[in-house]
């Protein structure tokens, strides 16, 4: 039997619970469907958020030829399967076959060359490209292909969304699990599922109790590109930042024993650095990005022992987080306030007229006197 996630997949867009501000009335995807519009896209957000089911939505709206790959197994020869003999214009293919799409999960895992090689075919319209990645694809996918791409950010699901998720599974539980759930799966429906479908059909029940027994039992299978993956990389970022470097090296251990990508994991210490060191000691991003490049360089198995020497270090540095709450301080005034006028003496008077409006009237370099716009002159960001 299939998994339950896979049972209660959604077959239209009606059916789709979250990401209204890509499915809902007049959102993108949704005019896109109606419209029957054929384009490359790249859906980029956590796992159990929808790409899946959101790719095979638009596929058979459009009644195109649909092929799925994942870019962990596959690689050009595969594409070259899909593709074909067939040397047709995109005009010949309207003509006398079905569009050909491929939806490319985890897209972040082709390298440059596999990217590259897949280029021409979509830049042709051969092969209309979705992708699917839980990696920011401005980092991950080469820039032709990216600027051949719309990118949608789906956003983990809301109380309200698995609460719904949950509930269309038919199976009962009272509200303590219910938190017990949400706790859990983070925002991730298959994750939710996953867990309830494995403490049902252990204990015949799912309650906060059962839930917990299920967790730990070995005879429940774990997606290893999801639980596992996120699990072990938040193990991972929580002791550097508790500085248990020991620690840190065991969870390194178990992802690059398990073939977990080396750019991913030093992509999370470059975060790392300038987020939990910061100030405290400024060459951590340094390090972090050097570690990086030797992984971009030298690959496994050596770069492993790169991400050691990164992890030793980080876990061993001073933490300071400033930085990092400061800038999540000013994000929040500026969704709050909007653009608020910048102060006239900071502007730029290009013209005679800005001159005459009192553009860059008195300004000083080593001005005192706060630079903030009016309303927040008082605030102070970095403490």
């Amino acid at each position: 039997m299939e998994p339950l996630a896979a049972r209660l997949r959604p077959q239209t867009l009606d059916e789709v619970v979250g990401q209204e501000h890509l499915v809902g009335k007049s959102k993108p995807l949704r005019v896109a469907v109606e419209k029957k519009h054929l384009f490359s896209f790249i859906l980029w957000g956590p796992p159990g958020t929808g790409k899946t089911t959101v790719a095979r939505i638009y596929a058979r709206a459009l009644d195109v030829e649909l092929f799925e790959l994942s870019a962990v197994s596959a690689g050009k020869d595969d594409i070259k399967k899909i593709i074909g003999s067939r040397k047709d214009t995109r005009r010949e293919i309207a003509m006398f076959e079905k569009a050909k799409v491929l939806f490319l999960d985890e897209i972040h895992r082709f390298n440059k060359a596999q990217q590259d090689f897949l280029l021409p075919y979509v830049e042709s319209g051969e092969l209309t490209l979705i992708g699917a990645t839980t990696e920011n694809p401005s980092f991950e996918v080469i820039a032709p292909l990216l600027s051949r791409c719309r990118v949608f950010v789906l956003e983990p699901l809301s109380e309200e969304a698995l609460r719904a998720i949950v509930k269309r599974s038919k199976i009962k539980v009272d509200a303590k699990t219910f938190d017990w759930i949400m706790g859990y799966a983070n925002g991730d429906a298959r994750r939710a599922l996953g867990i309830m479908e494995g403490a049902e059909s252990l204990y015949g029940k799912v309650t906060a109790d059962t839930l917990n027994k299920a967790l730990e039992s070995p005879q429940l299978r774990y997606d290893k590109k999801g639980e596992e993956h996120y699990d072990t990389i938040s193990a991972f970022i929580k002791s550097m930042r508790a500085s248990q470097a020991d620690a840190a090296l065991y969870y390194l251990a178990r992802m690059v024993e398990s073939g977990e990508d080396p750019l991913f994991i030093a992509r999370r210490m470059v975060v790392f650095a300038s987020e939990d060191i910061g100030l405290a000691q400024p060459t951590a991003l340094v390090v972090a990005n050097a570690v990086f490049r030797a992984c971009e360089t030298i690959g496994y198995p050596e770069c492993a022992i790169n991400l050691a020497h990164g992890v030793a270090y980080l876990s061993q540095c001073k933490k300071n987080r400033g930085a990092y709450g400061a800038l999540r301080a000013a994000q929040a005034d500026v969704r709050e306030h909007g653009n608020l006028p910048i102060p006239k003496k900071l502007r730029n008077p290009e013209t005679k007229l800005m001159k005459e409006l009192g553009y860059g009237k008195g300004y000083e370099k080593y001005d005192t006197e706060s630079y903030l716009p009016d309303k927040l002159k008082k605030k102070k960001y970095l403490k």
